[in-house]
This record gives C-alpha cells, sequence and structure tokens, in this order.
C-alpha cells in the first residue's frame, strides 16, 4: 500500500503540478505587420509555450468556434482584444488573459464560447466525468462476474451504455443544469463513453481473466483520469502525456462531451473514434473469449 501510495500521488499531483502551455494554439488576427510583430513578441517572452497562427481579424472567432485555436488576440483600430473560449477550457482562457495582460495591459476579453451560467468556472463539468468513469468501470466489473455468456453480456453492457447516457444527461443537463447543447446529442456521447469504458474493461477481463480487471481499472480508470485533462487542456500537460490521455477513454469522453454540448460537435472526430474502437473491440472480445464464469 505505502509503494502504491508513492506511485499514485505523483500520478495525480504531477501533472496538475506542471500545467503550462506548450504549443498551445493560439492565433493572432489583424494586419499582417501588426500580427506578426505581436506574434514574435509572444514567442520571446514564452517560448515554446504557443503554437501562435497570423490570421484575419474576421476569422479570429469562427477559427475559435471551429477548435483550431483556444483564443486570439484581435488588433484593430481602438486596440488589442483577447477573444477566448472559457467553453473550451478554463484553465486555458485564464492562463490566455494572464498572458496577454503582460504584453497588452489594456487589452479586452472577448468569451466568444462561455461556460455554462450554473458552471462559470467548469468545474461541475469535471467533477460530474469521475463518477460517470467509476460507474463505468464498475460496469463493465460486473457483467464479467455476474452475466453469463458472451452475447449476454454485450447485451448487459449495451443496455447500460444506452441508460447511463440518457440518465447522466438528465442529471447533467436538467437536475444540475450545468451543460448545455442538445438533450440528444449529450445522452448519446455520454452513452457512448460508457459502453467504450465498461466494454474495455470486462474486454480485458474476457481476455485475461481477473487479472484483466485489474489492468483495466489501472490503465483505463487511475491512469486515464490523471492524464483525461478534465479541467485542464491537453496542451497543459507534459508531453507525451497529454496527448496519450487522448487516447484513453476518459480523455477522449471528455472531448466528447466538450464538442457536443459547447461547439455543435466540431472537433469531436478522433475522440469519437477512439471511443468506438474501445467500445468495438472490448464487445468482440466479450461475445468471442467469454473468460471467467463466476456467480456471486
Amino acid at each position: 500500500m505505502v509503494v502504491l501510495q508513492a506511485l499514485l500521488v505523483p500520478l495525480f499531483a504531477g501533472p496538475a503540478a506542471n500545467l503550462a502551455p506548450r504549443d498551445l494554439p493560439l492565433a493572432v488576427a489583424g494586419p499582417q505587420a501588426q500580427a506578426r510583430e505581436v506574434a514574435a513578441r509572444l514567442e520571446a517572452a514564452r517560448p515554446g509555450a504557443f503554437d501562435v497562427r497570423v490570421i484575419g481579424a474576421d476569422a479570429a472567432d469562427q477559427a475559435i468556434r471551429d477548435r483550431e485555436v483556444y483564443g486570439a488576440i484581435v488588433l484593430g483600430a481602438q486596440g488589442a482584444s483577447l477573444h477566448i473560449a472559457s467553453a473550451a477550457s478554463p484553465t486555458v482562457a485564464t492562463l490566455l488573459t494572464q498572458a496577454v495582460a503582460q504584453l497588452q495591459p489594456s487589452a479586452q476579453v472577448v468569451d466568444v464560447v462561455p461556460t455554462d451560467a450554473d458552471d462559470p468556472r467548469g468545474a461541475a463539468f469535471g467533477a460530474g466525468f469521475l463518477p460517470l468513469a467509476i460507474t463505468g468501470m464498475l460496469a463493465g466489473v460486473a457483467a464479467f462476474f455476474f452475466v453469463r455468456g458472451g452475447w449476454a453480456r454485450a447485451l448487459a453492457l449495451g443496455t447500460f451504455g444506452v441508460l447511463a447516457g440518457l440518465g447522466g444527461a438528465l442529471v447533467l443537463r436538467t437536475w444540475l443544469g450545468v451543460i448545455p447543447g442538445d438533450y440528444v446529442g449529450d445522452a448519446a456521447a455520454l452513452g457512448l463513453f460508457a459502453l467504450a469504458l465498461s466494454a474495455a474493461v470486462a474486454g480485458l477481463g474476457a481476455l485475461l481473466g481477473r487479472a484483466g480487471l485489474g489492468l483495466g481499472a489501472v490503465l483505463f480508470f487511475l491512469v486515464g483520469n490523471a492524464l483525461s485533462a478534465v479541467n485542464a487542456a491537453p496542451e497543459l500537460l507534459a508531453q507525451p502525456w497529454g496527448t496519450v490521455g487522448q487516447f484513453l477513454p476518459i480523455g477522449a469522453g471528455v472531448q466528447v462531451l466538450r464538442s457536443d454540448a459547447y461547439f455543435d460537435g466540431v472537433g469531436a472526430g478522433r475522440a469519437l473514434v477512439v471511443l468506438s474502437a474501445y467500445a468495438i473491440v472490448g464487445l468482440i472480445l466479450v461475445v468471442v473469449r467469454r473468460g471467467e464464469r463466476v456467480r456471486g
């Protein structure tokens, strides 16, 4: 237990303690000469922190809505303004506001895609994902132990995914009111995440027995949660761990729900492929390799 503790503390605290922008996509919009000058100043002040893209002023907000950049410094006749999307990451929005204030103290901040009014800091969005991940993992374990037959297990996991999506969206949208977007879309995003995580755990159990369940819990829940960047952004984590986290169910699930709730599904493509792959492979393993049959 002491060794486990020594491993878990840096796993969870390390990413949070070392949050910093690493090639964070940021646009500078305005006249080319001025924009390039500001981009050079940003690079000089924070080398390697930002992936700066010079674009036209009229394209800044659309680039943010398309999730191509997290924010844009817009240069106009009245001075500079910072356009952000707190819905993409409240942590990044705060970081950009502080960074730009050092270069342009008088810059006005415009939130192009704000977080939900009932969750202005995005804390509830992040906190709501932990119980969803716990129940997804437990559903995979329960299917392994208490459901006989590969097809029956696959049906149980599919049913769990549908009900978890409908129930999770109902709670987060109606009861807590912390995510906007379309109910059906939010439910589909949460349902796919629940199915992907539970099927992946059950699939490893079918393949490797009880050891597979332990591996799934460590890899998909402990490591996946620590690297998910649910309250930050992948570009704020040390690499390659920020990228690795997006190829695990929790990180991909966060991106799908965030994209559906705030950006009309834009930017969810890779994450949808990741979740679908976990769900399909997990269900195939459950059906083909039944694993250990245990009754409670």
